[in-house]
């Protein structure tokens, strides 16, 4: 468009009045015609400035002309590739003596200033310079985030106080029914445990496929609601109905003392499907549904932050669900002769289950409803994980021979799922021994899981310190060497308690006693090491290997390790039971296959120990000779000063930078 063209589209879109009384003289009109010729004649300086006022629509001429100029629409801040295609006339010979790029930005009236850092135009500048408002803080933490990780950490603690109360609770029901004993619990985690487990979870796969989030959510956690609360008010109280007792004495008799466990398990079936429930609420309500959906809504940083504090949250629902087994349990010693004071106690805790249950389904639905509708919150940034290798069993074996660090890791993995198994059930079959009674029986289980949470949060303290101080290698020795003493010093109880009697007597005590205290002892102190220092280093193990072996490793000890390390013990239970015909009987050889088994995790430890720290130290030595090549590659060169070119009103260019006129 050249200027008359302009001038012409200028009357189109503002004409001249009519002649009133208030209309221009001539000579007036006569002036406003040479003052156009006289414009026209410099069009392209004036349409360079017409340019930079659209350019910057704030600035306005504080000399010269005013003319009636047409509303002009608001023009980017930055000049971009298409203001270069414009007619040349449209530039200043300043604009055009060289081309623009994306490094060049006009800042104000006639001014061209020149960065460093492409694609950054002045408008964002600006607008990054307002100070925005910043959100509202509680102790420190962002209130959007405080939204979620409360509703989080309260749902955390009512599902882990509920799992304290069906943890102890399944082990009162099967140990101390009548026809059972502790011999039931390796036969009930291999043959019945473990198949439902299975089964779930192909039923929770295929529901994932057909159901939405939120819809999954409630059809898991309400059937585990409905079953603990149609348990301890309609299904215990009739036990005595339901339960085949007639078919499982004659099944006994017929087959021996030593089917004893597999018998009990039809004996008291409904007893049974409440442990398996309880054991399938922390596998499922836990892991699945609660990480799950914690991970679905929380940042890398808020996890980072907060996920920490949800273990330590975990000990602590311990501590006070504890409290609540043992309040429940000591009710009947309230109640009149007569009254069945485990069947109160249990219609007591399922009770608070039930509500729990409903308080953890109402909070995550207000978490849904009303929390992560806010525009303010901050996203998930989670990136989606790699899928894992999936190996099968022979592929498994073949990568654990090949590796002999693969190999020492599974063996921590495998003995301790055997260890803890030996050692825990031949210590609940002496803790029916000294309470028989379903009451003190699950007071004392309300005092341990106590003791346990308190253990654990203290452990998390220091573990913190361990491994700063000692290493990986001593965190990861003192799992098994709380075993291997406590083992000791509880199967020589078992073992040799008589010769101990008169000094036991004079600390108020049996050999039986004894031995349930320190088989507790040894539980809690290997729960506590196991939570704050074996988990975190089995976890460290995987770092320095390579990437391919530390995919195929953690896939092949997923395959074989954790279902042998889990069911190892309940196997090699049923196996000295059918030969000796009891528990009892099996005690000597249990006790030789735990030193067997502790000796080898100490030795895969002590072996691990050093191929991790050369790795470890071949790790980052290749780490620091990258990063020292990245420096000696990427060095910055000294910047250039800042060019910018200021076109004054008489023509002149200055430059900030030399404060010199050319």
């Amino acid at each position: 468009m050249d200027a008359q063209s302009f001038y012409t589209k200028l009357d189109t879109h503002f004409p001249p009045s009519p002649p009133s009384l208030f209309s221009p003289i001539p000579s007036l009109e006569r002036a406003r015609k040479r003052r156009r010729r006289a414009d026209q004649s410099r069009a392209p300086t004036f349409m360079e400035s017409l340019a930079l006022l659209s350019a910057k629509p704030g600035l306005s001429h504080r000399a010269g002309p005013r003319l009636p100029l047409p509303r002009l629409r608001a023009a980017r801040a930055s000049l971009s590739p298409a203001t270069s295609s414009r007619p040349t006339f449209l530039q200043s010979p300043l604009l055009a003596s060289r081309v623009p790029s994306s490094h060049d930005a006009v800042v104000g009236y006639g001014l061209l200033k020149r960065r460093s850092s492409a694609g950054v135009s002045c408008s964002a500048a600006a607008a990054a310079a307002v100070p925005q408002p910043e959100a509202k803080k509680i102790l420190g933490v962002g209130l959007p985030t405080l939204k979620k990780i409360v509703p989080l950490g309260l749902m955390f603690f009512c599902i882990l106080f509920n799992y304290t109360i069906l943890r102890d609770t399944k082990d009162v029901l099967v140990v101390t029914a009548k026809g059972s004993s502790a011999e039931i619990i390796p036969f009930l985690k291999t043959w019945v445990n473990l198949p439902m487990a299975i089964g779930f979870m192909l039923a929770y796969s295929k529901l994932s496929d057909v159901l939405s989030r939120e819809a999954l959510f409630y059809t898991v956690i309400f059937p585990f609601i409905a079953f603990f609360g149609l348990f301890g008010f309609v299904l215990y109280p009739l036990r005595d109905v339901i339960h085949p007792t007639a078919l499982a004495d004659k099944l006994l008799a017929a087959l021996g003392p030593s089917f004893l466990g597999p018998v009990a398990i039809l004996r008291i079936w409904s007893f049974c499907l409440f442990y398996v429930m309880a054991e399938l609420w922390g596998s499922v309500v836990v892991s699945v549904l609660f990480w799950g959906f914690a991970n679905q809504i929380t940042t890398v940083d808020e996890a980072k932050e907060f996920y920490p504090l949800f273990g330590l949250g975990a000990n602590i629902a311990l501590i006070f669900s504890g409290r609540t087994v043992k309040y429940f349990s000591n009710m009947r010693k309230t109640m009149a002769p007569g009254v069945d004071g485990w069947e109160v106690s249990l219609k007591g805790m399922m009770g608070i289950v039930v509500l729990l249950g409903i308080i953890i389904s109402s909070i995550y639905w207000g978490v849904n409803k009303l929390v992560l509708n806010d525009p303010s919150l901050p996203k998930s940034d989670h990136k989606k994980k790699k899928n894992k290798p999936k190996l099968s069993m022979k592929e498994s074996m073949k990568v654990l021979v090949s590796s002999k660090y693969v190999r020492d890791l599974a063996t921590l993995v495998v003995a301790y799922g055997i260890s803890i198994n030996l050692v825990e059930v031949t210590w609940k079959s002496k803790l029916k021994a000294q309470f028989p009674s379903p009451n003190e029986y699950s007071s004392f289980m309300g005092d341990f899981s106590t003791a346990t949470g308190i253990a654990t949060f203290t452990m998390m303290l220091l573990g913190r310190i361990i491994f700063q101080k000692f290493g990986w290698g001593v965190a990861a020795m003192i799992t098994p060497t709380v075993l291997l003493v406590t083992g000791v010093g509880f199967f020589s109880l078992l073992l040799f308690g008589q010769p101990l009697t008169p000094m036991l007597a004079t600390m108020g005590m049996t050999p039986l006693l004894a031995a349930v205290y320190v088989g507790a002892l040894q539980n809690i102190f290997s729960k506590s090491a196991k939570y704050s220092l074996f988990d975190p280093c089995k976890e460290m193990a995987y770092i320095p290997m390579d990437g391919d072996m530390k995919l195929k490793g953690k896939a092949a000890i997923d395959v074989v390790c954790n279902p042998l390390g889990k069911s190892g013990g309940a196997l090699i239970q049923q196996f000295l039971i059918l030969i000796f015909g009891s528990l009892a009987n099996s005690t000597p050889y249990l006790g030789g296959i735990l030193l067997v088994i502790v000796l080898a995790w100490l030795g895969a430890a002590r072996s691990l120990d050093k191929q991790f720290s050369s790795l470890a130290k071949e790790d980052l030595r290749k780490e620091m000779s990258a990063k020292e090549k990245a420096e000696s590659t990427q060095l910055k060169e000294p910047e250039a000063a800042t060019d910018v070119l200021v076109e004054q009103s008489n023509g002149t260019i200055t430059s900030e930078t030399t404060g010199t006129e050319s």
